[in-house]
Parts: C-alpha cells; structure tokens; sequence
C-alpha cells in the first residue's frame, strides 16, 4: 500500500512592523509683549525645562522669532502646546506655542 503523501506546510506568521509615531515639534513664537520672565516661567512649567535652559531658549525665539522648545509625539506636542499658550492667555499675553510635523 503506497504511503499518503505527508508533507506539511510550514505556517509563516507575517511579521508585523511596528512603526514609530511621527514626531512633532513644540514652537515658540516671539512676540512684542509678553514678559521674557513671564515665557521663562512657562517654559519651566510646562516642558520641565531648567532656569539656564528656558533662558536659552526664550533668547533664541527673541533674537530669531521662533525656537524649538521640544519634540513629542503629535498628542502630546499638541497638548503641551496648548496648555502652554493657555497660560499666556490667562494672564493677557499673546504668547503663543504653535506644533509642526518634525521632517
């Protein structure tokens, strides 16, 4: 009696590829008006930033009219972003945080 063919196909499980989240940059915008202390304040507040590190960074935006505060995924950005120019507002500032797909 001849053998039943047996052969057996390997299963392949697809390989899944996980992809990072695309990165989005915080901004801050320069303006007129609001106090250099003020944004300091801020930066420290909300992006956990150091005194000497907030100051480098609010010069930056003075002197060149935007700086990146910092990178996150886009909820976060977006969230930090707001909450940030949200403490402008609150006291009277135009100060504003704005986010962009990092490239």
């Amino acid at each position: 009696m001849p053998e039943p063919d047996t052969t057996t196909i390997p299963r392949v499980k697809p390989e899944l590829k996980v992809e990072r989240p695309k990165l989005h940059k915080v901004l801050l915008v320069n303006d007129d008006f609001t106090p250099r202390a003020f944004v300091v304040q801020v930066l420290r507040a909300e992006f956990r930033m150091g005194d000497g590190q907030a100051q480098r960074v609010m010069m930056t935006a003075h002197q060149r009219g935007v700086c990146v505060v910092a990178v996150f995924t886009r909820d976060v950005a977006e969230e930090k972003a707001t909450a940030a120019t949200e403490m402008g507002r609150k006291q009277g500032y135009p100060l504003l945080f704005t986010t962009e797909p990092e490239e």
